[in-house]
Protein backbone atom coordinates (compact mmCIF):
# COMPACT_ATOMS: atom_id res chain seq x y z
CA UNK A 1 0.00 0.00 0.00
CA UNK A 2 1.29 3.32 -1.48
CA UNK A 3 1.85 6.12 1.77
CA UNK A 4 -1.25 8.55 1.63
CA UNK A 5 -3.18 10.46 3.71
CA UNK A 6 -7.57 10.79 3.89
CA UNK A 7 -9.23 14.03 5.02
CA UNK A 8 -12.99 13.78 6.22
CA UNK A 9 -15.68 15.37 7.79
CA UNK A 10 -19.53 14.31 9.12
CA UNK A 11 -22.24 15.35 6.63
CA UNK A 12 -23.53 17.52 9.96
CA UNK A 13 -20.05 18.80 10.56
CA UNK A 14 -19.50 17.62 14.25
CA UNK A 15 -16.57 15.35 13.38
CA UNK A 16 -13.20 16.00 11.33
CA UNK A 17 -11.13 12.68 11.23
CA UNK A 18 -8.23 12.25 8.91
CA UNK A 19 -6.22 8.46 8.66
CA UNK A 20 -2.85 8.03 6.97
CA UNK A 21 -0.29 4.98 6.09
CA UNK A 22 3.13 5.99 6.49
CA UNK A 23 4.65 2.51 5.89
CA UNK A 24 7.18 3.53 2.96
CA UNK A 25 7.78 7.02 4.63
CA UNK A 26 8.93 4.87 8.20
CA UNK A 27 11.24 2.51 6.46
CA UNK A 28 12.89 4.95 4.26
CA UNK A 29 13.69 7.16 7.98
CA UNK A 30 14.64 3.71 9.29
CA UNK A 31 17.25 3.32 6.09
CA UNK A 32 18.42 6.82 6.17
CA UNK A 33 18.90 7.22 9.51
CA UNK A 34 20.14 3.81 10.53
CA UNK A 35 17.57 3.50 13.37
CA UNK A 36 17.44 0.67 15.88
CA UNK A 37 13.88 -0.83 16.43
CA UNK A 38 12.90 1.10 19.15
CA UNK A 39 14.32 4.86 17.49
CA UNK A 40 12.61 3.52 14.44
CA UNK A 41 8.93 3.54 16.07
CA UNK A 42 9.55 6.59 17.93
CA UNK A 43 10.68 8.64 14.45
CA UNK A 44 7.99 6.77 12.47
CA UNK A 45 5.04 7.85 15.29
CA UNK A 46 6.04 11.28 15.17
CA UNK A 47 6.42 11.33 11.53
CA UNK A 48 2.91 10.16 10.81
CA UNK A 49 2.00 12.84 13.45
CA UNK A 50 3.57 15.59 11.87
CA UNK A 51 2.03 14.89 8.54
CA UNK A 52 -1.85 14.45 10.45
CA UNK A 53 -0.85 18.39 11.94
CA UNK A 54 0.44 19.41 8.83
CA UNK A 55 -2.93 18.27 6.81
CA UNK A 56 -4.68 20.90 9.21
CA UNK A 57 -3.09 23.83 7.91
CA UNK A 58 -3.73 25.65 4.68
CA UNK A 59 -1.47 24.98 1.35
CA UNK A 60 1.87 26.98 1.78
CA UNK A 61 1.90 26.42 5.43
CA UNK A 62 4.11 23.58 7.34
CA UNK A 63 4.53 22.42 11.29
CA UNK A 64 7.57 21.42 13.59
CA UNK A 65 7.72 19.28 16.27
CA UNK A 66 9.87 19.13 18.70
CA UNK A 67 10.20 16.41 21.60
CA UNK A 68 12.72 16.76 24.09
CA UNK A 69 12.44 14.08 26.87
CA UNK A 70 14.77 12.67 29.40
CA UNK A 71 15.44 9.38 27.60
CA UNK A 72 18.19 8.06 25.25
CA UNK A 73 16.81 9.19 22.49
CA UNK A 74 17.51 12.32 22.54
CA UNK A 75 15.52 15.49 20.50
CA UNK A 76 13.48 14.35 17.64
CA UNK A 77 12.70 16.96 15.50
CA UNK A 78 10.10 16.68 12.19
CA UNK A 79 8.85 19.29 9.84
CA UNK A 80 5.81 18.75 7.53
CA UNK A 81 4.37 20.85 4.96
CA UNK A 82 0.78 20.77 4.15
CA UNK A 83 1.46 19.08 0.85
CA UNK A 84 2.13 15.85 2.61
CA UNK A 85 5.98 16.29 2.63
CA UNK A 86 7.73 15.49 5.98
CA UNK A 87 11.21 15.44 6.99
CA UNK A 88 13.10 14.77 10.58
CA UNK A 89 15.54 12.92 12.80
CA UNK A 90 16.59 11.76 15.92
CA UNK A 91 19.56 13.02 18.06
CA UNK A 92 20.49 9.28 19.03
CA UNK A 93 19.68 6.88 15.92
CA UNK A 94 21.18 3.78 17.92
CA UNK A 95 18.63 3.50 20.47
CA UNK A 96 16.47 -0.30 21.45
CA UNK A 97 15.29 -1.07 24.82
CA UNK A 98 13.41 -4.14 26.46
CA UNK A 99 10.19 -5.14 25.21
CA UNK A 100 7.83 -3.40 27.87
CA UNK A 101 4.23 -5.43 27.81
CA UNK A 102 5.44 -7.50 24.49
CA UNK A 103 5.57 -4.28 22.83
CA UNK A 104 8.36 -1.82 21.66
CA UNK A 105 9.18 0.53 24.79
CA UNK A 106 8.96 4.40 22.98
CA UNK A 107 8.13 6.03 25.81
CA UNK A 108 10.85 4.71 27.63
CA UNK A 109 13.35 5.53 24.36
CA UNK A 110 11.78 8.83 24.71
CA UNK A 111 11.74 10.08 28.44
CA UNK A 112 8.58 10.67 30.17
CA UNK A 113 9.59 13.86 31.66
CA UNK A 114 9.97 16.80 28.80
CA UNK A 115 8.47 19.09 26.51
CA UNK A 116 7.24 19.10 23.31
CA UNK A 117 6.91 21.95 20.98
CA UNK A 118 4.83 22.69 17.97
CA UNK A 119 5.96 25.56 15.53
CA UNK A 120 3.56 26.58 12.97
CA UNK A 121 4.80 28.96 10.13
CA UNK A 122 1.61 30.45 8.78
CA UNK A 123 3.18 32.29 6.36
CA UNK A 124 2.93 35.55 8.67
CA UNK A 125 5.93 37.79 10.20
CA UNK A 126 6.15 35.17 13.20
CA UNK A 127 5.50 31.48 13.30
CA UNK A 128 2.89 30.45 16.12
CA UNK A 129 4.67 28.25 18.72
CA UNK A 130 3.08 26.06 21.66
CA UNK A 131 4.90 24.38 24.40
CA UNK A 132 3.51 21.81 26.66
CA UNK A 133 5.14 19.24 28.91
CA UNK A 134 5.42 15.38 28.11
CA UNK A 135 2.22 13.54 29.75
CA UNK A 136 3.76 10.09 28.64
CA UNK A 137 6.56 9.69 26.08
CA UNK A 138 4.06 7.62 24.24
CA UNK A 139 4.41 10.50 21.49
CA UNK A 140 0.31 10.53 20.40
CA UNK A 141 -1.22 11.06 23.92
CA UNK A 142 1.35 14.28 23.82
CA UNK A 143 0.43 15.45 20.79
CA UNK A 144 -3.21 15.06 21.64
CA UNK A 145 -2.25 16.83 24.79
CA UNK A 146 -0.56 19.60 22.86
CA UNK A 147 -3.94 20.32 20.92
CA UNK A 148 -5.93 19.90 24.62
CA UNK A 149 -4.03 22.44 25.91
CA UNK A 150 -2.47 25.19 23.40
CA UNK A 151 -5.19 25.27 20.71
CA UNK A 152 -7.94 23.69 22.72
CA UNK A 153 -9.43 21.23 20.59
CA UNK A 154 -10.60 18.36 22.06
CA UNK A 155 -8.50 15.11 19.81
CA UNK A 156 -8.10 11.41 19.91
CA UNK A 157 -4.98 10.55 18.14
CA UNK A 158 -3.34 6.69 17.18
CA UNK A 159 -0.05 6.50 15.48
CA UNK A 160 1.88 2.95 15.29
CA UNK A 161 4.96 1.62 13.46
CA UNK A 162 5.66 -1.96 13.12
CA UNK A 163 8.85 -3.14 13.40
CA UNK A 164 9.76 -6.66 12.52
CA UNK A 165 12.83 -8.61 13.63
CA UNK A 166 15.22 -7.55 10.84
CA UNK A 167 14.41 -4.14 12.01
CA UNK A 168 12.44 -3.79 8.66
CA UNK A 169 8.97 -1.36 9.08
CA UNK A 170 6.42 -3.19 7.61
CA UNK A 171 2.91 -0.91 8.60
CA UNK A 172 3.09 2.62 9.79
CA UNK A 173 0.03 5.23 10.21
CA UNK A 174 -2.29 7.09 12.28
CA UNK A 175 -5.23 8.61 12.86
CA UNK A 176 -6.68 12.25 13.88
CA UNK A 177 -10.07 12.57 15.12
CA UNK A 178 -11.25 15.86 16.05
CA UNK A 179 -15.07 17.39 17.18
CA UNK A 180 -16.40 20.54 16.51
CA UNK A 181 -18.98 22.44 17.89
CA UNK A 182 -21.49 22.30 19.10
CA UNK A 183 -20.41 19.24 20.33
CA UNK A 184 -23.56 16.22 20.82
CA UNK A 185 -22.74 14.74 24.10
CA UNK A 186 -24.30 11.14 22.62
CA UNK A 187 -22.39 11.03 19.44
CA UNK A 188 -19.42 11.77 21.38
CA UNK A 189 -19.83 8.64 23.66
CA UNK A 190 -20.57 6.59 20.63
CA UNK A 191 -17.10 7.75 18.74
CA UNK A 192 -15.33 7.38 22.25
CA UNK A 193 -16.29 3.93 22.22
CA UNK A 194 -15.51 3.22 18.77
CA UNK A 195 -12.10 4.37 18.78
CA UNK A 196 -11.47 2.24 21.99
CA UNK A 197 -13.24 -0.92 20.36
CA UNK A 198 -10.62 -0.27 17.78
CA UNK A 199 -7.25 -2.74 17.14
CA UNK A 200 -4.00 -1.24 17.13
CA UNK A 201 -3.06 0.86 13.67
CA UNK A 202 -0.83 -1.32 12.90
CA UNK A 203 -3.03 -4.39 13.01
CA UNK A 204 -5.29 -2.71 11.17
CA UNK A 205 -2.77 -1.81 8.04
CA UNK A 206 -0.81 -5.45 8.47
CA UNK A 207 -4.57 -6.67 7.69
CA UNK A 208 -4.49 -4.38 5.09
CA UNK A 209 -6.89 -2.03 6.12
CA UNK A 210 -6.95 1.24 4.21
CA UNK A 211 -6.88 4.68 5.55
CA UNK A 212 -10.57 5.24 4.50
CA UNK A 213 -11.25 1.63 6.07
CA UNK A 214 -10.15 3.32 9.42
CA UNK A 215 -12.58 6.27 8.93
CA UNK A 216 -15.28 4.07 8.20
CA UNK A 217 -15.04 2.19 11.17
CA UNK A 218 -14.58 5.29 13.26
CA UNK A 219 -17.39 7.01 11.75
CA UNK A 220 -19.93 3.88 12.07
CA UNK A 221 -23.17 4.60 11.40
CA UNK A 222 -22.56 8.36 10.92
CA UNK A 223 -22.61 9.88 7.63
CA UNK A 224 -19.32 11.42 6.55
CA UNK A 225 -17.96 12.13 2.90
CA UNK A 226 -14.50 12.49 2.02
CA UNK A 227 -12.78 15.67 1.23
CA UNK A 228 -9.13 15.38 0.29
CA UNK A 229 -6.88 12.47 -0.56
CA UNK A 230 -2.90 12.49 -1.63
CA UNK A 231 0.33 11.22 -1.51
CA UNK A 232 2.77 11.84 1.66
CA UNK A 233 6.09 11.04 1.38
CA UNK A 234 9.61 11.81 2.69
CA UNK A 235 11.29 15.35 1.79
CA UNK A 236 14.07 17.20 2.44
CA UNK A 237 14.29 20.72 1.64
CA UNK A 238 18.17 20.92 1.58
CA UNK A 239 20.17 22.02 -1.29
CA UNK A 240 23.35 23.50 -2.16
CA UNK A 241 22.69 26.79 -1.92
CA UNK A 242 21.13 26.48 1.02
CA UNK A 243 24.14 25.17 3.00
CA UNK A 244 26.63 27.99 0.74
CA UNK A 245 24.03 30.94 2.51
CA UNK A 246 24.28 29.20 6.39
CA UNK A 247 27.96 29.13 5.90
CA UNK A 248 27.55 32.97 4.99
CA UNK A 249 26.30 33.50 8.14
CA UNK A 250 29.21 32.35 9.74
CA UNK A 251 31.29 35.92 8.47
CA UNK A 252 34.58 36.11 6.38
CA UNK A 253 36.97 35.30 8.81
CA UNK A 254 35.55 31.44 9.89
CA UNK A 255 35.54 30.77 6.11
CA UNK A 256 38.76 31.71 5.82
CA UNK A 257 40.03 29.21 8.75
CA UNK A 258 37.88 26.43 7.01
CA UNK A 259 39.26 27.14 4.07
CA UNK A 260 42.93 26.56 4.79
CA UNK A 261 41.63 23.01 6.64
CA UNK A 262 41.11 22.15 2.40
CA UNK A 263 38.05 20.22 2.04
CA UNK A 264 35.13 20.33 4.14
CA UNK A 265 31.59 18.50 4.33
CA UNK A 266 28.35 19.91 5.59
CA UNK A 267 25.65 16.73 6.42
CA UNK A 268 22.10 17.51 6.50
CA UNK A 269 20.51 16.55 10.32
CA UNK A 270 17.32 15.40 8.18
CA UNK A 271 18.27 13.26 5.28
CA UNK A 272 21.99 12.34 5.66
CA UNK A 273 22.93 14.42 2.53
CA UNK A 274 26.41 15.22 2.21
CA UNK A 275 27.63 18.49 0.33
CA UNK A 276 31.64 18.96 -0.20
CA UNK A 277 33.20 22.31 -0.38
CA UNK A 278 36.78 22.66 -1.76
CA UNK A 279 39.18 25.59 -0.31
CA UNK A 280 38.60 27.80 -3.59
CA UNK A 281 34.58 27.00 -2.77
CA UNK A 282 35.19 28.20 0.87
CA UNK A 283 37.63 31.09 -0.55
CA UNK A 284 34.82 32.13 -2.63
CA UNK A 285 32.76 32.49 -0.36
CA UNK A 286 34.56 33.90 2.19
CA UNK A 287 34.96 36.95 -0.89
CA UNK A 288 31.44 37.08 -1.14
CA UNK A 289 30.95 37.66 2.37
CA UNK A 290 33.09 40.62 2.35
CA UNK A 291 31.57 41.89 -0.49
Amino acid sequence: MLDYLVRSISIDGSIRALAVVTTELGEEARRRHDLWPTAAAALGRALTGGLLLGALLKTGQRVAIKIEGDGPLGKILVEAESNGAVRGYVSRPHVHLPLRHDKLDVAGAVGRTGVLTVSKDLRLKEPYTGIVRLVSGEIAEDLAFYLAESEQIPSALALGVYVESDGRVSAAGGFLIQTLPPVQEEMLEELIGRIRALPPVTDLLRESRSPEDILTAIYGHLPFRLLEKYAVAWQCSCSRERVERALLTLGAEELLAMAQQGLTTITCEFCGQQYHLNEEELLELAKTGLA
